[in-house]
C-alpha cells in the first residue's frame, strides 16, 4: 500500500521518472540512416512526471510526486533531484526488481528532439499506491500517461473523491485513446493539456485543419488547455467566464463538430457551449526543446493550486515553458525559475510560496513553440478581435 504525501501537499504530481540519455547532433537520422553524435551521452534526470513536479517545486509550489524508480543509481540520482526541488517524495517508490526508466534523446542543431522511452519502473506504479497518496490538502492533481491507466484513472477518481481539480495531460495520447475507460477519465479533466499532435490523435483528425480545440468539450472534458505552435495556446472552458484576461483575446464558441472526429465525441449531441481564450507565443531564444511542455503543465498545475483561474494559469505556464526551451535538459532549472519569479511583483524566488501574481511581459526574440512537433514557429501576431 502506498503512503499519503505530507498534510501541506495542495498539489500531487502522478507520473514517470527517467533517466534521460541526451546525445546532441547535426540532424536526425533518417529511417535507417547513422549520424554521429556531435557531443557525449549527457544524462540528465527527465520523465514526463518527474519534470512537472521539479517545474511546480523550483517555482514555489507545495507539491508531491507519486512514481516508481528502481533501485539503481538512476533511482537515487532522480529522488535526489526531487527532493533538491522542495518536491515531497513520501509517495515515490523503489521497485528492486525493475531498473529506471529510462529516454534515449538525440537534440538536432536546431533545439528540436527525437525521444524514445524504455519504461522500466514506471510500469510498477500501482492503483492503490496513486490512492494513497491523494492527502487531505491535495487542490490539483496532475497526470500523464507515461504510468500504467489504472494508476492515471486512480488519480482521477481520487482526486473527484477528495474535490480536487485533475489536470490531465494524455501524453502519449494513444493511451487514452485506446482504453476501453476513456469515457469517465476525460469527463474529471480540467482541464486536458494537449499539443496539435495529442489533439488530432484524441479527436481522430487526419491534419489540424480537422482539429478544433472546441470539439474536445465534446469528449466530456471541462476545459481544455491546447498549445498551438508559433500560434500560442488555446483556453477552452465549458463554464461561462466573464472576466477580461491581458494579453488573451476571447470568443464565444458553439456549433457544428468538424467532420472526422472519434465515434465517441458524439457528434449527434448538442454541441457543447463554452468561451475559447487565445494566449500568444513568448518571444525566446530556442535551446533544447525537451521537457518544454512538461514545465509548462508544471507551472500550470501550481498555478491553478494557488487558486487561479485557468486562463491565468495558462498565461503563466506559457512563459515557464518558454524559460524552458532557452536552456539545456528536460528538467526547468532552478535560475530560470528564479528569474521568472524576480520578474513578478512578489514573487520571492525558489521553494517558498509565491504571492498571485499575473503572467510577466514577453521580451524579445524567436517565438517559444511549445509544441516542438508542429515545426518552426512564425512570428507571433497581433491578437485577434473577439468573434
Amino acid at each position: 500500500m502506498g503512503r499519503s504525501t505530507a498534510d501541506g501537499v495542495t498539489l500531487l504530481v502522478v507520473g514517470s521518472a527517467n533517466a534521460d540519455l541526451v546525445v546532441r547532433v547535426d540532424r536526425h537520422p533518417a529511417p535507417g540512416e547513422t549520424v554521429l553524435g556531435t557531443s557525449g551521452v549527457a544524462v540528465h534526470a527527465g520523465g514526463k512526471g518527474a519534470n512537472q513536479a521539479v517545474a511546480a517545486g523550483r517555482l514555489g509550489a507545495r507539491v508531491g510526486f507519486c512514481g516508481r524508480v528502481g533501485a539503481d543509481a538512476y533511482g537515487e540520482r532522480l529522488t535526489a533531484e526531487l527532493r533538491s526541488a522542495a518536491v515531497d517524495t513520501t509517495a515515490l517508490g523503489t521497485e528492486k526488481t525493475v531498473p529506471t526508466g529510462i529516454a534515449l534523446i538525440t537534440v538536432a542543431a536546431d533545439g528540436e528532439n527525437a525521444i524514445v522511452v524504455v519504461p522500466g519502473a514506471n510500469t510498477a506504479l500501482t492503483a492503490a499506491e496513486v490512492t494513497a497518496a491523494v492527502g487531505p490538502a491535495v487542490r490539483v492533481v496532475s497526470a500523464q500517461c507515461e504510468v500504467p491507466m489504472d494508476a492515471v484513472r486512480a488519480a482521477a477518481r481520487a482526486a473527484e473523491r477528495h474535490g480536487a481539480r485533475l489536470v490531465l495531460n494524455p501524453s502519449p495520447p494513444e493511451a487514452v485513446r485506446d482504453d476501453a475507460e476513456s469515457g469517465q477519465l476525460l469527463s474529471c479533466a480540467d482541464p486536458l493539456v494537449v499539443n496539435e499532435h495529442e489533439m488530432r490523435v484524441l479527436l481522430g483528425a487526419a491534419s489540424a485543419a480537422e482539429a478544433d480545440p472546441h470539439d474536445l468539450l465534446r469528449l466530456g472534458v471541462r476545459s481544455a488547455v491546447v498549445t498551438l505552435g508559433g500560434a500560442g495556446v488555446t483556453v477552452v472552458e465549458r463554464q461561462d467566464v466573464s472576466e477580461d484576461v491581458s494579453g488573451g483575446v476571447r470568443e464565444d464558441v458553439s456549433g457544428d463538430v468538424r467532420a472526422g472526429v472519434r465515434e465517441n465525441v458524439r457528434a449527434d449531441a448538442e454541441p457543447p457551449r463554452g468561451r475559447t481564450t487565445r494566449l500568444p507565443a513568448v518571444p525566446v531564444e530556442v535551446v533544447d526543446t525537451t521537457g518544454a511542455g512538461d514545465a509548462f503543465t508544471g507551472a500550470l498545475a501550481w498555478r491553478l493550486a494557488e487558486g487561479d483561474g485557468l486562463v491565468e494559469a495558462a498565461g503563466w505556464a506559457v512563459r515557464v515553458g518558454a524559460a524552458a526551451v532557452g536552456e539545456s535538459g528536460a528538467q526547468l532549472s532552478s535560475t530560470a525559475c528564479g528569474k521568472l519569479l524576480a520578474e513578478s511583483e512578489g514573487g520571492r524566488g525558489p521553494g517558498g510560496k509565491p504571492a498571485q501574481v499575473s503572467a510577466p511581459a514577453a521580451v524579445p526574440g524567436p517565438a517559444f513553440d511549445p509544441d516542438p512537433a508542429s515545426g518552426p514557429a512564425p512570428d507571433p501576431g497581433t491578437e485577434e478581435p473577439p468573434a
